[in-house]
Parts: structure tokens; sequence; C-alpha cells
């Protein structure tokens, strides 16, 4: 996994992308865990913003994402 530190309004988010996603680009998100939120962005795109959503909600994705 590749991280980068980011800081977003005074915390800094680490941002970690899947160890799927080559060096060439490709379709891949990144991920940053905050206190109250998990943060997804386009990798590709880091300039716009992230989509934001509670901790359960992001559990419940990754669960069933990982069936």
């Amino acid at each position: 996994m590749s991280v980068e530190e980011i800081h977003n309004s005074g915390h800094a988010l680490v941002w970690v992308k899947s160890s799927y996603s080559g060096a060439e680009g490709g379709q891949c998100v990144e991920v940053a865990a905050g206190a109250d939120a998990v943060h997804v962005r386009d990798s590709k795109d880091t300039a716009h913003p992230a989509l934001t959503v509670e901790p359960g909600a992001w559990a419940a994705f990754v669960g069933f994402a990982a069936l």
C-alpha cells in the first residue's frame, strides 16, 4: 500500500491506496480514516472533494465487498 498524508481542516488524513493499483494509474480509490468519518477519493484526481461516510457504513460496505 502507498500512504500519503494530507492536512484537512487542521487534521492530517493518511490516504491509503490499494496494492492492487499499478504505477501506471488505472481505476483505483484511496481511503483515509478520520476520527468521525471515512473519506474516499479518486486516486487519479485528488483535487476533487472526497466522499465522506460514517465508519459503520464503511465497515458494512467492506464486509459486503469481501464476500
